[in-house]
């Protein structure tokens, strides 16, 4: 029997395999607000096979955006929107949907990445970032405000107001984005966090703030839902971050009721270094896994089958999730499971004729006749 292809439980949410969509940034959002591209894009991905889909990051105040086509959840338009969006998936698949919560700090007012990813000033229609401290991301960049106590109460607010949004949609879980450099990564890092108060310094310190707005969504969010947290486990910059701080920060979210932990890496420093190759994060997932207790989710150039079939079933981590897989091939779960064997909830009743001929039992409990 594959491991991939094995239920798991998180609370009262049932996972049908070990397989996730990752939450991937389209930047085409408008003012915040989902519309038809999110409706496609997501219903694609609701038929891939995965055990769980993530919502885009998505920020929790118009100055948490990467850039100006982020995806909200700040006010009652963007609520809307995405409930909209959110309908349409809901009407292909009833696949768990995880929305994924997030806020850019100092990485924030950036150009989309196809018009190059710069920041963009204030005279063309930026806006004034934050951070721990005031230290840009690239040299030549704007500075970002350094928040002060107001400035974290409102981050924390926006945080706790967008998770009592994303349950009045109905979503299945939330994962906290404190990952890939952006504004809880910038806290934990002592590349960008140069604080002299509780929120800097010594590691307790530098995991404090984080690990505060941890402790605020599940607080607003059914007990019976899940709530996660992605990291970076390194910056790969020598100084920086590393994955004997991230296990500390990993023990603590299970101290605090953690569901899980899906393991990145890099983005606080353009200075990174980073090895790349098929699965190069997995041994991070591994690790934390090992050494917190929590389940991982383990990302990064997981492309094929038996690649993810050996994650999971060596015990290297929980789920594999899938981003640039997933856009390249949007059937890459029916094409996993014919490959090793399994089985996979049925996508709606026109498409149980897509199962390739000698696996007729690739969707659960079908039958199609035909006059």
């Amino acid at each position: 029997m594959s491991e991939l292809f094995s239920p798991f439980q998180f609370r009262d949410l049932t996972v049908a395999n070990r397989i996730a969509v990752s939450p991937m940034c389209q930047y085409v959002a408008v003012d915040g607000k989902a519309h038809d591209w999110h409706r496609v894009h997501l219903s694609t991905l609701a038929l891939s096979g995965a055990g769980m889909l993530f919502i885009e990051a998505t920020a929790v105040e118009p100055e948490g955006r990467i850039t100006p086509g982020d995806l909200g959840l700040w006010d009652d338009g963007t609520e809307a929107a995405l409930r909209s969006a959110l309908a349409t998936v809901r009407s292909i698949h009833k696949v768990p949907v995880i929305i994924q919560l997030s806020h850019a700090g100092r990485k924030a007012s950036s150009r989309v990445p196809w018009e190059g990813g710069q920041q963009i000033p204030l005279s063309e229609g930026g806006w004034l970032t934050s951070a721990p401290s005031a230290i840009p991301q690239i040299e030549h960049e704007a500075p970002p405000q350094a928040l002060d106590a107001d400035g974290l109460e409102r981050v924390r607010n926006a945080f706790v107001a967008a998770a009592k949004r994303a349950e009045a949609l109905g979503v299945d879980g939330i994962e906290l984005h404190w990952a890939h450099g952006y504004l809880m990564h910038e806290f934990m890092s002592p590349i960008s966090n140069q604080r002299t108060d509780q929120y800097g310094g010594c590691l307790e310190n530098r995991i404090r703030f984080p690990l505060e707005v941890f402790e605020a969504v599940p607080a607003v969010f059914p007990a019976g839902k899940p709530v996660g947290v992605k990291v970076s486990a390194t910056d790969w910059v020598e100084g920086g971050w590393d994955l004997d701080q991230t296990v500390v920060f990993a023990k603590e979210l299970a101290k605090r009721g953690g569901d899980w932990i899906t393991v990145s890496s890099g983005g606080v420093s353009p200075k990174q270094k980073i090895t790349i190759g098929p699965g190069y994060q997995v041994s991070f997932a591994e690790a934390i896994k090992r050494e917190s207790g929590l389940p991982t989710i383990a990302v990064g150039l997981i492309t094929e089958p038996k690649q993810a079939e050996e994650t999971v079933a060596g015990g290297r981590a929980d789920f594999v999730a899938l981003a640039r897989g997933m856009l390249y091939d949007p059937r890459w779960g029916w094409h996993a499971a014919a490959e090793l064997g399994a089985t996979i909830d049925a996508p709606p009743p026109s498409y149980w004729r897509a199962a390739p001929h000698g696996h007729g039992d690739l969707f659960r409990n079908t039958r199609y006749g035909a006059r």
